[in-house]
């Protein structure tokens, strides 16, 4: 494998895995168009995927074709968002946060976290119960 190649390889893309229809899994790499593969389970898939990857890379450095670099590489996350929202849910938001005596932007991100996530993304401490912890929210 040339170094490009595998420089590229290397690259951390996103990957997307989901059930196909007919059974076992697609694997695709969305900012590679067209780079999708399938596989009977979803090891199967993502080592496809690897194989799909490379010869994806190959054919585009031989047709010239540029190579987007990944989302991760290109764009940088400040941590910074802001949000407009309802009046209504403003004031739900702070009330719900003084209740629990955390900060707005506390409770916010524990909530997107917790939707985006699925988990507890608070650290857990012996003995120590977190005032946003799930058995304390309402």
């Amino acid at each position: 494998m040339s170094d490009r190649v595998e420089h590229l390889m290397q690259l951390p893309y996103r990957i997307e895995l989901y059930p196909a229809e007919e059974g076992g899994y697609v694997a695709a790499i969305p900012d590679l168009p067209g780079c999708v593969t399938q596989g009977e389970t979803r090891e199967e898939a993502l080592k496809l995927l690897d194989d799909a990857k490379a010869a994806w890379i190959r054919t585009a450095l031989d047709q010239a074709i540029e190579i987007p670099l990944p989302d991760s590489v290109t764009i940088a996350y400040s941590g910074k968002l802001n949000v407009r929202m309802p009046k209504s849910l403003h004031r739900a938001l702070a009330r719900e946060a003084e209740m629990e005596g955390v900060s707005l932007n506390s409770l916010i991100v524990y909530k997107l976290t917790r939707s985006v996530g699925g988990g507890n993304p608070l650290p857990i401490r012996k003995g120590v119960r977190h005032p946003l912890s799930p058995s304390s929210t309402p």
